[in-house]
């Protein structure tokens, strides 16, 4: 039975996943290597809480039983008792493989070890460990906190009992879990790439503005989000990350990035968290409008 969640990575996905391993009533050691960034990660929780308690949704002893849940570290030592460790680092596959080496000879010989990666291969990821059978990608989505998704990856070397422990973790921290086999971008990443990769082009050739793409795609596809918006959520840098990988390992043109989207990072252009992507933003992440750099 899982009791004890090791969370590695205390940016937007780690947070949010912390946070729902805490509500659902299980021990989160929250990790990073800078202790100030689960800091900020742990007061992020609190004003989202707060929030839920403010609209009748929790109450203020609830709240703080979650918070007394998360366990703040910069030490990887601290999670060598955990039951599943979920890494939501960032999207580089060699600082992913020297982590997992790292956690193969620290956690209890037990401990399941899945990666939150968006796009790379859980396989060979697996394969820097002494315990393949035990690893496994939950690829969760932003904001955690309500997306229901999880993509439970399945890499060759995984064993049903892994597969079957983690489906019902997700379940039980209330989500809808979903096997799908090993393969670059997954499901959701690989279909969303295909759109989301015409962004850049369209606004090249003058198609159309961002909120005219986001728009369309809303009244016309019944997209909750634009790609124009999403893409500035989860960040421009990292949509491309996610395309290179696609490009790479299925070599083919069609997951070509477009050039446009490489000058737009080189500018500091990565969406809501620099204040400039497709939109500008002001000081607290409000969307003023089209970012008329790119319409130069």
């Amino acid at each position: 039975m899982i009791k004890k969640v090791g969370i590695i990575g205390a940016g937007a996905m780690g947070l949010g996943i912390a946070q729902a391993c805490a509500q659902a009533g299980l021990s989160v050691v929250l990790n990073d290597i800078n202790l100030e960034l689960v800091e900020k990660a742990v007061n992020r929780i609190d004003k989202m809480l707060g929030k839920a308690v403010a609209k009748g949704k929790l109450t203020e002893e609830v709240k703080a039983g979650i918070l007394g849940l998360i366990v703040k570290s910069s030490n990887l030592q601290d999670v060598a008792d955990c039951d599943v460790i979920i890494e939501a680092i960032v999207e580089n596959m060699e600082i992913k493989k020297n982590l997992f080496q790292q956690l193969d000879s620290i956690c209890k010989p037990e401990t399941i070890l899945a990666s939150n990666t968006s796009s790379l291969s859980v396989s060979e990821l697996a394969n820097v460990t002494k315990r393949p059978s035990q690893f496994i990608g939950m690829h969760f989505f932003n904001p955690v906190q309500m997306m229901k998704l999880v993509e439970v990856v399945r890499p060759l070397q995984v064993s049903a009992e892994t597969e079957q422990t983690i489906m019902e973790l997700s379940r039980k921290l209330g989500k809808e879990p979903v096997p799908v086999k090993d393969s670059p971008g997954f499901v959701v990443n690989r279909i969303l790439t295909m759109g989301s990769g015409e962004v850049p082009f369209m606004l090249q050739e003058g198609v159309a503005t961002p909120d005219a793409i986001d728009k369309c795609m809303k009244l016309g596809a019944n997209w909750r989000m634009g790609p124009c918006e999403l893409g500035d959520f989860v960040g421009i840098d990292i949509s491309l990350a996610t395309r290179m990988t696609l490009y790479r390992e299925f070599g083919e043109d069609k997951y070509r990035p477009c050039l446009f989207t490489n000058q737009m990072i080189r500018a500091g252009f990565l969406g809501r968290k620099t204040g400039k992507g497709y939109y500008i933003y002001d000081a607290e992440g409000n969307n003023l409008g089209n970012n008329p750099a790119l319409f130069k």
